[in-house]
C-alpha cells in the first residue's frame, strides 16, 4: 500500500538538511512502529521519496513522503503515533492511502508550489511595495540563471502562475519539480534587480505553503494539492 505523509517544517528544525530529514524520518517510522516495506538485496532500506526536498533555512507547511507500507492502521491513529516520535518543529498533518503506480509518486507529480515570502527587519527600502506592484505587472523576467552545466538566459514570467502583495506579505505560487523550477528566491533577485537593488544575504524569510500536481491539460492548468489526491484510511 502506498502512503502519502503531509508534514509542517519549522523553528530550528528548517536548518535540517534533505539527507538529515530523511534519516529523522526513518528512525522516526520505526519508533511510530509503521509497518514499513524494505527494498530487496544485499542493503535492504525504506521504500520513501520526498515530493521535492526543502531548501535549508526555509519553513513549511505542505512537506510530502511517499512511503510504501505492508499495512497501515487508520490516517487518525498513524498522525497520533508519528507526532508523539516527533521532535519540536516537524508535525505530522496527514496520512493518506496514495493512487498506485509511478505516475503517481509525489516526486513525479510536483508542478507547483505557494510560497509565502517576506523581508527581515531592515532588508527592505522605503517604498518597495509599490515597487513590487509596478514589478507584478511585467511581462517579462528575464534572468541568468546557473546549474551545474552551466549559465542560460530565462524568462521567469512564463513559471509564476501567482504574484501578488497583500500588506508586507509577497504570495507566489511558482513551477517546481524537476522538468521546470523556479526557487522564490530567483524571483525576489530579479524583482531588486528590476529596481537597481541588490539583496543582501539573508534578507528573506521564505515559507512554503503548499506543494501540487498539475491534473489539467496543456491548455488548462488545473493545480491540485498532493494531499487532496490521497483518501483517508479509516
Amino acid at each position: 500500500m502506498k502512503i502519502r505523509i503531509k508534514f509542517c517544517k519549522y523553528g530550528e528544525m528548517k536548518f535540517i538538511g534533505h539527507l538529515d530529514m530523511m534519516r529523522y524520518f526513518q528512525k522516526a517510522i520505526r519508533r511510530a512502529d509503521i509497518a514499513i516495506c524494505y527494498s530487496e538485496g544485499y542493503s535492504p532500506h525504506m521504500i520513501m521519496s520526498f515530493a521535492s526536498p526543502l531548501g535549508v533555512g526555509l519553513t513549511s507547511d505542505g512537506e510530502y513522503l511517499d512511503i510504501e507500507v505492508k499495512e497501515a492502521p487508520s490516517s487518525r491513529e498513524a498522525i497520533e503515533r508519528l507526532n508523539q516520535v516527533m521532535a519540536e518543529g516537524v508535525e505530522v498533518t496527514s496520512f493518506r492511502k496514495s493512487p498506485e503506480g509511478k505516475a503517481f509518486n509525489a516526486m513525479a507529480l510536483t508542478a507547483a508550489a505557494d510560497y509565502e515570502v517576506r523581508f527581515r527587519q531592515g532588508c527592505d527600502w522605503e517604498g518597495w511595495q509599490e515597487d513590487f506592484d509596478a514589478f507584478c505587472k511585467r511581462t517579462s523576467i528575464s534572468v541568468v540563471k546557473k546549474s551545474k552545466k552551466g549559465e542560460r538566459e530565462l524568462d521567469l514570467r512564463p513559471l509564476i502562475y501567482r504574484m501578488e502583495r497583500q500588506g508586507d506579505r509577497i504570495l507566489l505560487t511558482v513551477a517546481a519539480g524537476s522538468a521546470r523550477n523556479v526557487k522564490p528566491e530567483l524571483v525576489m533577485e530579479a524583482f531588486a534587480s528590476f529596481v537597481g537593488k541588490e539583496l543582501p544575504k539573508f534578507a528573506l524569510l521564505v515559507h512554503r505553503k503548499e506543494v501540487y500536481a498539475d491534473m489539467g491539460t496543456e491548455e488548462a492548468r488545473k493545480l491540485v494539492s498532493l494531499e487532496a489526491l490521497g483518501e483517508e484510511l479509516s
